[in-house]
């Protein structure tokens, strides 16, 4: 493979890498395709395929050893999350949680404590995850925390509304951003980690969503929850800091996943296209068909590229935020034309299920919205060349 480089970047993948991708694209095929439609259809989590994503190492990929996790590079993580994309998004999306928001978190911040009581069984995939920021009146404006978190001296009581939380049913641990100083205001935030038995902690009916519907998301409601105080993560007020520096990790992970939905309906759209026969040849010999994919291609290897110099950029221990929201905006814009386009070249067969393709496009919506909407994406780009 020839080099690749943006701003001394290299793109080479190691042998390492591609025996991931390799990995990755085993499970996907094998594992999760055969029951993607039906888990779609009935809004089924995946907890077979789940359990061994955790025994591959795919829920804790760039965890340390130390704490059971696989020790691999940003980019080994992003080539999974493509692979696995391709074939279903919502087994990608317990993945990202997992690995993004909830693993690197309490690796990067959480105490020696915390990561030995949480952060081991996280990263082997022995329970599962959930981070807990948006709330019914704080989406996009997450600084606007209504969930409580009263300092009672050794504990703190926890009352509030978490919404759209993936894996808010089959989590065992979630990472709640609360309010304690609301004086303070984004400043007064504290992160706490809550295991799901606590008394008033209660799961709210699971959201019947348009896409990534084999993923379980939900409300969840904390009333008078007793959180010990050593459960919170960093110091008092960190955090608002931590929510944010663990989104701009995460939005690689969701980036990746935009790259995979849209890889995935690229390669069912070119497949279908050396089959099906029109006006005595295959629709693929058709230059509108030849446009469509030709551009197609050109989209995703761009998004490809940009979605690995983020990954790179973390893993060289460089500044990643402009990075990171411009692959995630690009990447989500580039799965949700490329999976609609897909449709189109299957033309009536691409409306239904039997075909994947319009599952690709209902599940690359989301892309657009979660982990910071690509009008976000935006400002965070715009703070960022205008430093």
């Amino acid at each position: 493979m020839a080099a690749t480089t943006i701003e001394g970047i290299n793109f080479n993948l190691t042998e390492e890498h591609l025996a991931v991708k390799e990995a990755a694209r085993d499970f996907a095929q094998n594992e999760l395709l055969p029951t993607a439609i039906e888990r779609d259809t009935h809004s089924k989590f995946p907890y077979e395929q789940v359990k061994k994503m955790g025994e591959l190492g795919f829920m804790g990929m760039m965890v340390s050893p130390e704490y059971g996790g696989g020790g691999m590079d940003t980019i080994s993580y992003v080539l999974a999350m493509e692979e696995i994309s391709k074939v279903d998004a919502s087994a990608s999306v317990v993945m990202s949680v997992n690995n993004s928001l909830v693993c690197w978190g309490l690796e990067a911040y959480g105490s020696e404590e915390q990561k030995q009581k949480y952060l081991k069984p996280l990263a082997s995939g022995e329970i599962i995850g959930a981070f807990c920021l948006s709330e019914p009146e704080a989406g996009s404006d997450a600084t606007s925390q209504h969930t409580t978190a009263e300092d009672r001296g050794d504990y703190y009581l926890l009352n509030g509304t978490k919404n759209w939380i993936t894996n808010g049913g089959t989590s065992s641990v979630c990472l709640v951003m609360a309010q304690t100083h609301p004086e303070l205001k984004h400043k007064g935030i504290n992160c706490f980690i809550v295991e799901k038995e606590r008394e008033g902690f209660v799961v709210g009916k699971k959201e019947d969503k348009m896409g990534i519907r084999s993923s379980d998301t939900h409300s969840l409601m904390f009333t008078d929850v007793k959180v010990p105080k050593e459960n919170r993560i960093g110091a008092d007020g960190f955090g608002f800091k931590f929510a944010m520096s663990t989104l701009n990790g995460g939005r690689i992970g969701i980036a990746a996943q935009a790259l995979g939905i849209a890889a995935g309906a690229y390669e069912l759209a070119v497949k279908y296209s050396k089959e099906r026969k029109a006006f005595g040849k295959s629709i693929s010999e058709h230059q509108a068909i030849q446009f469509k994919l030709a551009e197609m291609a050109t989209k995703i290897e761009a998004a490809r590229l940009l979605v690995y110099k983020a990954a790179r950029q973390k893993d060289e221990g460089k500044d990643y935020v402009e990075s990171a929201a411009m692959a995630k905006l690009f990447a989500s814009d580039v799965a949700m034309w490329a999976t609609t386009e897909a449709v189109q070249i299957h033309g009536g067969y691409g409306y239904v299920k039997e075909f994947h393709v319009e599952r690709l496009m209902r599940d690359a919506k989301i892309t657009q919205i979660y982990e910071g909407t690509s009008e976000i994406q935006k400002l965070v780009i715009a703070r960022e060349i205008l430093k």
